[in-house]
């Protein structure tokens, strides 16, 4: 008891400097994300005696790793799918899935391949850091498309973007991770394996998704009641989550799908404006916790890793990943005719690396070979992209001249 009362009040210590952080930040009208990282990385480079040991937990505990991977991502990706209108992504699917699988899929090997070659990690090694870069973080720049009266179209493209390459880029992981260098020794028997095995694990997460979203969304036709729908909520998201793991399939793929299943064929069927409104209160808030730890995170985490020496690489893995998100974005989207050039300029910079990154990183077991190396460019290039492109993203679309009224172009 005494240990899981040291624990609470070390979160509570996280969380209270977290809140604090966001409420001064939107009293300026900021992206609170951009904050709670430039803090934590104070925080983290300088000795505040009571402030220790909630650092400590925070950045070394593995029990937080799991928290992070088992509790955080499944809400993070329920809250985004619940909230995403199928009928807005469905007139930007082909930008969408252009993005999602076309330029996740040579985004990860353009990375893998330049920082194997460039870098000189090992082919594993590569292509994990690789499916970890894949994945883009649209948090803090829907915060600042929403403040300038972005045109909703660049919004839904950049939500529906990440909503499904976070499943594409878990499973990558998955696969770099655990099961590539078997496939390496199996030559092109390997690959197909490999491609099998990525079918499997997309689609049995689809399949588990939709059947829990499908269900739950029949459930909730018997009910007008609020609080209880949103319980179904919660446990058809972690449900599928669980479920499709326990499969061995992609537990975040099935967490989108049920999510959007559930939040626009569901809230058609079952949902009163009423359960809507507060489906949504509710996951605003408990994403928004989420979010204020792992930002926070992400800045005190520099405590543990050691830069020496190594900024070349940094560097070098940097533009790798710059260069590639650009080759591989401009080349998607090049199949959609009249995709507007300001468009694209704003969703090249705008695909931010953020906590899904971070916690993937984290995860890796501490036996993984040159897991080291991973966690100082994840944390990195991570950094980079929130607080340089993230804090540059707002001038790029005042410079391009990019509002509202250009909804329907591009």
């Amino acid at each position: 008891m005494h240990e899981f009362n040291e624990i609470f009040i070390q979160i509570l210590i996280l969380l209270t400097i977290s809140l604090t952080v966001i409420a001064l930040t939107k009293l300026v009208n900021r992206p609170y994300s951009i904050s709670l990282v430039l803090i934590g990385l104070i925080l983290g480079l300088t000795e505040i005696p009571f402030l220790e040991e909630a650092e400590r937990f925070i950045v070394q505990s593995e029990v937080f790793q799991i928290i992070i991977i088992s509790l955080f991502l499944p809400i993070l990706l329920g809250d985004a799918s619940l909230k995403l209108s199928f009928s807005q992504l469905r007139r930007e699917k082909g930008a969408v899935l252009a993005l999602a699988l076309g330029g996740t899929l040579l985004s990860f090997l353009l990375i893998g391949i330049g920082v194997h070659y460039l870098i000189g990690l090992s082919v594993v090694v590569a292509f994990t850091f690789a499916s970890l870069m894949s994945a883009t973080d649209p948090i803090s720049v829907i915060s600042i498309f929403k403040t300038l009266g972005v045109p909703k179209k660049l919004v839904t493209i950049i939500e529906g973007e990440s909503l499904f390459n976070d499943g594409v880029a878990v499973v990558l992981f998955q696969i770099s991770s655990l099961y590539l260098l078997s496939y390496l020794e199996m030559g092109w028997m390997g690959l197909t394996e490999g491609i099998l095995l990525f079918l499997k694990f997309s689609i049995g997460g689809i399949i588990i998704g939709g059947i829990a979203g499908f269900i739950f969304s029949q459930i909730i036709r018997a009910y007008d009641d609020f609080p209880l729908e949103i319980a179904f909520s919660i446990v058809m998201i972690f449900g599928s989550y669980f479920i499709a793991e326990h499969f061995r399939v992609s537990g975040v793929i099935a967490v989108v799908v049920a999510g959007l299943i559930f939040g626009n064929y569901g809230a058609k069927v079952g949902m009163s404006n009423k359960t809507k409104v507060n489906i949504d209160s509710f996951f605003d808030t408990i994403t928004f916790f989420a979010n204020s730890l792992i930002f926070l995170m992400i800045g005190l985490e520099i405590k543990n890793i050691n830069f020496t020496h190594k900024w070349g690489y940094i560097i070098l893995a940097i533009v790798i990943v710059l260069l590639s998100r650009t080759i591989a974005l401009y080349i998607s989207l090049s199949v959609i005719k009249g995709f507007s050039e300001k468009y694209k300029a704003i969703l090249n910079w705008g695909g931010l690396k953020g906590s899904l990154s971070i916690a993937l990183a984290l995860s890796l077991p501490r036996t993984f070979e040159e897991r080291e190396e991973i966690l100082i460019l994840t944390f990195s290039v991570v950094l980079f992209s929130l607080l340089i492109q993230g804090l540059t993203i707002t001038p790029l679309i005042n410079k391009l001249k990019i509002k509202e009224k250009e909804g329907k172009l591009g």
